[in-house]
């Protein structure tokens, strides 16, 4: 096949499109990816004769089931539940367990294929996979939460194994969705192995779980600093979302000598001009953990903070932003804000958070702009040291398990530079991303023929 004869950008989309119909979240994710990887893969005919893009934009599998629960007044209630394989070139597939309203199939065939890059980045054999539930846990009781989790279970346990299928958390699954979907599989399979990640410490689970993607984002927008022969030092941070990622981003940046100014929930967000102390993201901890809470409250606790309903921080002037609740939250008009406030830097904490538009701003503008793929990866690389934890009947003290947090977030910062410095002190930290995912998994699939 010359060159010449290669489907173009265009015509691959429009399959895409074709194929997918329904699905703007996953055209969306893998419209982001094509985009830089049409050029890198021009002049490589392997990956055309073997179609290798368009194999990855098609997941393995997809498995759709129905999660009948009884509530604690006797009805029965249906659910819709969810787990998408996409792809296991390198390793096991990868990737969280997903309870919201808003969980679909597209959203999960997104949340899938991004997570095939970013498993790829760590550098760990981990393959990529999503699942989920259009189950709301807001408003349920413990025990109406326990039933849904072993229902849910009871359907999911045949489709995933410690080396086929490792789900984790992911919003709206904690630590205790986790235990009660981990017993559930215990009870039916009779066996204890390493098939869920982000476990309690008293089964199994790692070290420093639940602050590793939120302090891996800042350790990312570190790296792309030091680069600049820059630090966080002195700077202030805008921060959606007051969640896991969110509250240790902040708790991360406050270490380093920044500023958090912000915190957001569905409801609206608050602005602290003078700055989120460990005190006061201790007690958002505690506001969204045991109280549940919303984050308006803030504004009650603390002198001098402000609530903003029914919007979003990146109209705040700072230095830094960390966008870390969901996908599409920080659109082309915010992106455009933030760069005319003086941000600098922007890494994602969340999943696709910044839309088409806004990342093409980014770019245009040439600040430094970390795809969640990359900067978002520290969960998923602390939830590959559990696996291998588990794998050796074994832990890692927490001292351990930052250095190699830290290391893997320096390698994959590394891994961007090498396809994305473009030159006059340039980085292209979303095609750098993309390529050097696509990259590692597209060889390996060359490796395997065409399976």
């Amino acid at each position: 096949m010359a060159v010449s004869d290669h489907v173009d950008f265009n015509g691959f989309m429009d399959g895409v499109k074709r194929r997918n119909a329904y699905q703007p979240e996953f055209v969306q994710a893998v419209q982001e990816v094509a985009e830089d990887i049409f050029d890198f893969i021009a002049d490589k005919e392997d990956y055309h004769e073997q179609q290798i893009l368009r194999r990855i934009a098609e997941p393995d599998r997809v498995m759709s089931f129905r999660v009948c629960w009884e509530d604690d007044k006797g009805n029965i209630r249906v659910q819709r539940g969810w787990r998408v394989q996409n792809n296991n070139a390198i390793g096991p597939y990868k990737g969280g367990i997903r309870f919201h309203p808003s969980v679909t199939e597209s959203v999960l065939k997104f949340l899938a294929f991004e997570q095939t890059f970013k498993n790829a980045l760590t550098g760990l054999p981990m393959g990529g996979g999503k699942g989920g539930a259009n189950f709301n846990p807001k408003g349920k009781s413990e025990r109406e939460i326990m039933r849904f989790c072993q229902s849910f279970m009871t359907e999911l346990y045949r489709h995933i194994g410690a080396d086929v299928d490792v789900p984790a958390g992911d919003i709206g699954v904690g630590g205790r969705e986790i235990g009660f979907m981990f017993g559930q599989y215990k009870r039916i399979t009779n066996q204890f192995t390493g098939v869920l990640t982000g476990k309690g410490l008293e089964f199994g689970g790692s070290l420093i779980r639940p602050e590793a993607t939120g302090y891996g984002a800042v350790y990312f927008m570190s790296n792309m600093l030091t680069a600049k022969g820059d630090s966080i030092e002195g700077k202030s941070a805008v921060i959606s979302g007051s969640g896991n990622v969110a509250t240790h981003a902040a708790e991360k940046i406050v270490q380093l000598g920044g500023k958090p100014l912000t915190m957001s929930d569905s409801g609206g967000f608050i602005h602290d001009p003078d700055g989120l102390t460990q005190e006061k993201i201790n007690w958002i901890k505690q506001l969204k953990n045991e109280r549940r809470g919303r984050i308006s409250e803030y504004a009650d606790e603390f002198k001098g903070a402000t609530f903003h309903e029914g919007n979003t921080p990146w109209n705040v002037d700072c230095d830094l932003a960390l966008p870390c609740a969901t996908q599409n939250e920080l659109l082309g008009d915010d992106a455009r804000a933030l760069v005319a406030n003086g941000c600098i830097a922007v890494s994602e904490g969340a999943n696709m958070p910044s839309d088409l538009e806004a990342v093409h701003v980014f770019k245009d503008a040439k600040i430094m702009f970390a795809p969640g793929k990359a900067a978002n990866a520290g969960g998923v690389a602390v939830s590959g040291l559990e696996m291998s934890q588990n794998s050796e009947r074994r832990s890692w003290s927490e001292d351990e398990l930052q250095q190699m947090l830290k290391d893997i977030m320096s390698g994959i910062h590394e891994r961007c530079l090498t396809y994305g410095d473009m030159g006059g002190g340039y980085v292209d930290y979303v095609k750098g991303a993309n390529i050097a995912g696509f990259k590692k998994v597209a060889d390996a699939m060359l490796a395997f023929g065409v399976v």
